[in-house]
């Protein structure tokens, strides 16, 4: 008899586990704290890769609806100064090696492949504790509580379920990012359209970058990266749109004008995000009945592996435990021992690409380390 499964966490890791486990059979509930599906905006484009993102979805059976997915183009790249000079303009090989799609859009197709019910939205996690025999109790705010006898954490970088499994808690990387959104901006934005050009901008300079993206519809999506103790932005007002949006401006004071505007005339109110990560190797020893993946077990700074990481880390433990019916155990143990050895990969081979764009030499370090990459390939 397989066990049911419980998972923390709508995600595209958590996602991807319950589809995985509906193929092959297998019965699971995701619990997500969101009220709805539609409560947020899910994050900008993905680019998805073959060996980890596209692998996953294949598992899920879900491979061909994911290329309709795919925003052609988007694949191009340019490099920026504070000026406005293009230094590095890489135009869309045609090929669709890592093909970006809209994270919204990949999270909605993979709700859509669940049977209904499957995920209980509203369902915020206050408390998890063990019990006995490998079962945990997950206590909800509304006062509802869930006892699991195979539980899996997927709810990201302040994981609730993962302090069964270690002490380890998130540390500032000492970089924060600044959301903002650009609408229509072919036609109301068209010198920050031209800019940011076909797919993906960095516009660097040291201890500050602007990462923009062209999405669908003519949306620009813009990331305002500073290099800031942790000091500065607790001490900022993050509701006070416009106060926000004054500071950071002022942080890129004399650059381009249609740079800039990425972050004066957002069409939305800025959003702050500062960056964290688990410590380096970060691990735990076997605890039977429960685990972790994506964020919530190797969370990184942005390096473009996180979602085909989380997508990997839930196809291959519902692999793992559809290959091991009767014994969850075996299937935990075989899914942690792969996924802890491919995070600590990806972490050494971390050129600390977050680090390198906005570093005392940027944008010339980015610029180094993509002609390095480009001669490796």
């Amino acid at each position: 008899m397989t066990t049911p499964v419980t998972i923390i966490g709508a995600g595209l890791g958590g996602l991807t586990l319950a589809r995985v486990l509906h193929v092959h059979g297998i019965p699971a509930t995701v619990y997500e704290a969101e009220p709805a599906p539609d409560t947020r905006r899910q994050g900008g484009l993905l680019d998805i890769h073959p060996h980890n993102g596209q692998a996953a979805l294949k598992a899920a059976g879900l491979f061909e609806d994911f290329r309709k997915l795919i925003l052609p183009g988007r694949e191009a790249c340019r490099v920026m100064d504070q000026a406005g000079n293009v230094l590095l303009d890489l135009p869309d090989d045609g090929t669709g090696e890592r093909p970006e799609v809209p994270r919204g859009e990949l999270r909605q197709l993979l709700l859509e492949s669940l049977p209904d019910g499957t995920v209980r939205w509203d369902h915020k996690v206050t408390a998890v504790r063990t019990l006995d025999d490998g079962r945990h109790q997950v206590d909800f705010a509304d006062g509802a509580t869930v006892v699991a006898g195979l539980l899996v954490g997927a709810d990201g970088a302040w994981s609730r379920v993962r302090p069964l499994l270690s002490e380890a808690t998130p540390e500032y990387f000492g970089v924060c990012s600044v959301e903002t959104f650009l609408f229509d901006a072919g036609t109301r934005h068209p010198a920050s359209a031209e800019a940011v050009g076909a797919g993906s901008l960095f516009a660097l300079a040291p201890g500050r970058g602007l990462l923009a993206h062209r999405e669908g519809a003519g949306t620009l999506h813009t990331y305002a990266q500073l290099k800031k103790p942790q000091d500065w932005f607790t001490g900022l007002n993050a509701t006070d749109a416009a106060a926000l949006t004054a500071q950071v401006a002022e942080e890129f004071d004399r650059w381009a004008p249609e740079l800039t505007a990425l972050i004066t005339e957002s069409d939305t109110p800025p959003t702050l995000r500062p960056i964290f990560s688990l410590p380096a190797g970060h691990r735990w020893d076997r605890i039977p009945g429960v685990t972790l993946l994506g964020d919530a077990a190797h969370l990184r700074a942005p390096n473009g592996e996180g979602a085909n990481l989380a997508m990997q880390d839930g196809a291959e433990l519902g692999q793992a435990l559809a290959a091991h019916p009767g014994d969850a155990e075996a299937a935990l143990a075989a899914h942690e021992q792969a996924m802890l050895t491919r995070a600590a990969a990806v972490e050494a081979d971390d050129d600390g690409f977050y680090a390198i764009m906005i570093d005392d030499h940027a944008p010339h370090s980015l610029l180094a380390l993509m002609a390095g990459a480009e001669q490796d390939a």
